[in-house]
């Protein structure tokens, strides 16, 4: 895996919307007590902290306004594409609300 400062700039981007969206997935999974370990909120949290310190450290370098390197490249991003953001996601798909289902249909 690419350290940040190896990453492009849409490389950069992508990585933070997909940290987002294990944040997201892990806050609903600790909501319905599915999570297991909740020090990974935390990790998420603070990986997203560094790699918006490394896009505004990337705007400033370059004279950007603020948040203009997300705004740039948040439409290209692809949620399904979750490899380098290193995604828990079922192969088989559903995500984050298969485990809802599931429970809710007995499927457990």
């Amino acid at each position: 895996m690419a350290t940040m400062s190896e990453r492009s700039d849409e490389g950069l981007v992508h990585y933070e919307l997909g940290l987002e969206r294990q944040y997201t997935t892990a806050k609903f999974q600790l909501a319905t007590n599915q999570l297991e370990d909740s020090s990974v909120l935390k990790k998420l949290r603070r990986e997203i902290a560094r790699t918006r310190t490394e896009q505004r450290r990337r705007e400033i370098e370059q004279s950007l306004p603020k948040d203009s390197l997300r705004a740039q490249h948040v439409s290209s991003f692809d949620p399904s594409g979750s490899a380098d953001q290193g995604g828990s996601e079922d192969a088989s798909g559903g995500g984050f609300l298969k485990g809802i289902v599931d429970k809710i249909g007995g499927n457990e």
